[in-house]
């Protein structure tokens, strides 16, 4: 971080920096973020944020895990929240260290929302999406030219852990060539089910990805119509992506990981 031939921000005690670790390899973490790292008091992580990654923090900094994973015993994010709050009161620099980017499918507008009613100052920190950061590492690219001009990212499941009952299938299946599903391996028999209903080829390419940008990724290169019935005979480890499109077969000469 010495040398560098521009300033990095100031975090400042009693602020809350929400910072994005991204998708899980540590070298993927931005220069903002390291640096948060080395200078926070205090951070508190997800479940999603690695031993690697934590490794880098200050060695006097403290520690809090707050994770929240589907179908186990997590800390409310009201609790969540106003731990933030508190930490950020009592003076310290205060590191919220979040899985991928805080703004996509991470709860970070809830936390700032919170920290500004508390009147608590904050610094939003970007970091990158599993889904981008998932299938750049399986080879996989979101978008080529002449093949595809739009993707969609969708959440798997709820609050309650139930696929969001608003989804257009009808729209979704006929506008977006490429469509990322985050957290969704519970429910892929139905979400497979509902885009062939709604139009899509049960022999559409699909791949589920395990540990994304992790040294274990694994991808299991599938179909919708196969998919459901693939990944209960995989073994994959969660949290998968599962990314639907024809794209998928571009893997094949792009699977740079392996060559």
């Amino acid at each position: 971080m010495e040398n560098l031939p521009f300033s990095l921000p100031e975090f400042q005690p009693g602020t809350v920096w929400i910072v994005g670790a991204g998708p899980g390899d540590p070298a993927l973490l931005t220069l903002a973020g390291l640096h948060a790292m080395r200078c926070a008091d205090v951070i508190v992580y997800d479940a999603l944020v690695g031993e690697e990654i934590l490794k880098l923090a200050g060695s006097d900094t403290e520690l809090v895990h707050a994770g929240k994973r589907g179908g186990k015993p997590s800390p409310r994010q009201e609790d969540i929240s106003e731990t933030l709050v508190q930490l950020a009161k009592s003076g310290k620099r205060v590191l919220r260290l979040k899985g991928g980017d805080p703004f996509v499918f991470g709860r970070g507008a809830e936390e700032c929302t919170h920290l500004v009613d508390a009147g608590v100052n904050f610094r939003i920190v970007p970091g990158i999406t599993a889904g981008v950061g998932g299938l750049a590492y399986a080879g996989i690219p979101m978008t080529t030219r002449g093949r595809n001009i739009a993707v969609t990212f969708i959440t798997g499941h709820t609050a309650k852990g139930d696929i969001p009952d608003d989804i257009n299938w009808a729209a979704l299946a006929a506008g977006s060539p490429v469509i990322i599903f985050y957290m969704g391996a519970t429910h892929l028999e139905r979400i497979a089910g509902e885009l062939m209903k709604a139009g899509r080829a049960g022999s559409e390419p699909v791949a589920l990805i395990s540990r994304a940008t992790l040294p274990d990724q694994r991808v299991v290169e599938t179909t919708l119509e196969t998919s459901a019935a693939d990944l209960k005979s995989s073994g994959l480890e969660t949290p998968i992506l599962i990314v639907v499109g024809a794209v998928v077969s571009l893997r094949d000469k792009l699977n740079w990981l392996d060559l």
